[in-house]
């Protein structure tokens, strides 16, 4: 199929056009990192272990990495306006439906659906762009759409918090409505319709496969440390995962239009690329993940606190990207590669550091860690995308900014469920010693282990007085702060691999006839 000709857009309408693809990604952005303030309060409504948190992120993040570059595809094929707008829809519904959830399990299903409707709609907003802007123009559009991505990234976690401490977490959903409302009522007055060249049949062989693996590997991965009975099934749905992953792989080095031509990857730069995107943004979500939920429950901050909180992170990446571009240029890709993920590494390690039990002063403590790996993402998001883009032909350019951005998420969901697995195996390890050290009675050191998956929210039975009730509690923060420094040590081993991988098998400098290797 080759691409017809998109209805022309008047320059009078491209603002609202405009208007449109940014309110509807907002909505995207926005729910993929607001939740992580509101978690300590889902888990306090529906008295959940962490395990079930972790599903609450991931439901959500598993089907959009998955499924963004089928949702490209499709919107290519049948319309990119048809399919944003039914990307709306439906994000819009699940959002309903996520609001209204009277349990967990609801909750997590609703979030698999915003999943589905964030890949339909995601994708469709630059190329709604790319099709309705000359090329003249083009990059300005472009700037706009990315700095109001930024805006969402800082403002997110504050309205999500504003939220949670005057309304409810219920509320962090019921935002979507109105701006669904009007993005839709936009694009349908102003974005005109176009499609893009497809070839060959849509691969929905591709997509079942690679959502099936992943969603086998991390539930299972998930759910053992958890699991008292059921570990051989556990195990099986592992093996099947992995063998799921495996016949994804086989599939698209067989089709003829793969949903991930394999072939990109040989080159070698785009794979150590790629490898180096594993770990920053491996490192950035398990931060993100943990962050919040200890601020909250450990450190007695309230959600709009904790959203405050991370707001230097967007703050550094939006007002320093312009010159982080400018030191890539000057130092070269592999310096400024390796000395981001350095910086990286030294904010996971300075997080961990600086947690103590009690209190931590957060411009002495968390700020300085937080900038750390502001900066250091700062000034690799620009190399990591210039060097993904020059080690693959002209013609591959789209195909290999899509896989880079759907393994970025990919990573994410792995990071969650790493630092989930780290969570609930070491935690009960750090409260049983603890306990044992203190001396506490068997039978409540067996009632406090049994309940270990809520980590930091669990609390002392009812029966116990009240002054070894406070005892026990510090002993369970104790225990936390030691998971949590678990986690973040995991991290920068993560961002430390990236470091790895860029002085190992970048060249110094981007010049195409190298990275094409």
């Amino acid at each position: 199929m080759t691409p017809d000709p998109a209805t022309p857009c008047a320059p009078s309408a491209r603002p609202y056009l405009l208007a449109a693809t940014i309110l509807a990604s907002s909505m995207a952005f926005i729910d993929g990192i607001v939740v992580n303030v509101a978690l300590p309060a889902i888990q306090a409504q529906f008295h959940t272990g962490f395990g079930v948190l972790q599903w609450v992120v991931n439901g959500y993040a598993l089907v959009l990495g998955a499924l963004i570059l089928m949702g490209g595809v499709l919107g290519d094929r049948y319309g990119r306006r048809r399919i944003f707008i039914s990307g709306i829809v439906l994000f819009t519904l699940a959002s309903i439906g996520c609001a209204l959830a009277p349990a967990a399990g609801a909750l997590i299903a609703a979030r698999v659906l915003q999943g589905l409707g964030g890949a339909l709609l995601v994708p469709q907003s630059l190329a709604i762009i790319a099709a309705a802007y000359p090329k003249d123009v083009r990059g300005r559009a472009v700037g706009i759409w990315a700095a109001a991505a930024a805006l969402t990234t800082v403002s997110g976690p504050i309205l999500g918090g504003i939220f949670i401490d005057v309304l409810s977490w219920r509320a962090v959903f019921w935002i979507n409505l109105p701006l669904a409302v009007i993005a839709v009522g936009l694009t349908l007055r102003f974005v005109p319709e176009s499609h893009g060249a497809v070839r060959g049949a849509t691969d929905w062989l591709g997509g079942f496969l690679v959502t099936a693996g992943l969603a086998l590997v991390i539930y299972s991965v998930s759910e053992l440390p958890e699991a008292h009975t059921g570990r051989g099934l556990l195990t099986g749905l592992l093996v099947a995962g992995v063998l799921t992953l495996a016949g994804f792989v086989f599939h698209e080095s067989r089709s003829r239009v793969p949903l991930v031509p394999l072939s990109i990857f040989r080159s070698r730069v785009f794979s150590a690329t790629n490898g180096i995107t594993v770990g920053l943004y491996f490192a950035l979500s398990v931060v993100f993940f943990l962050l919040p939920y200890t601020l909250i429950q450990v450190h007695g901050y309230s959600g709009l606190q904790a959203g405050t909180a991370l707001i230097p992170f967007g703050l550094v990446m939006g007002l320093l990207s312009p010159l982080a571009s400018k030191l890539g240029e000057r130092w070269g890709l592999r310096a400024t590669l390796s000395s981001g993920a350095g910086l990286v590494t030294a904010g996971c390690a300075a997080f961990a550091v600086v947690e103590t039990l009690g209190t931590v002063d957060y411009w002495t403590g968390y700020l300085p860690a937080l900038l750390l790996l502001a900066i250091g993402m700062t000034i690799s998001v620009a190399p990591l995308t210039t060097a993904v883009l020059s080690s693959v032909s002209d013609g591959e350019s789209g195909v290999a900014s899509g896989i880079n951005n759907a393994i970025s998420r990919i990573a994410g969901v792995a990071a969650v469920a790493a630092a989930g697995l780290i969570s609930l195996v070491s935690f009960p390890y750090y409260l049983g010693h603890r306990l044992a050290d203190a001396g506490i009675d068997a039978g409540v050191r067996a009632a406090l282990l049994a309940d270990a998956s809520r980590l930091a929210a669990l609390r002392a039975p009812d029966q116990v007085p009240a002054q070894t009730a406070q005892l026990l509690r510090g002993l369970v923060l104790d225990a936390y702060v030691g998971s949590y420094r678990t986690g973040m040590a995991v991290a920068a081993i993560a961002a430390i691999a990236a470091m790895a991988i860029a002085l190992r098998y970048l060249p110094a400098r981007v010049t195409p006839g190298l990275l094409r290797k």
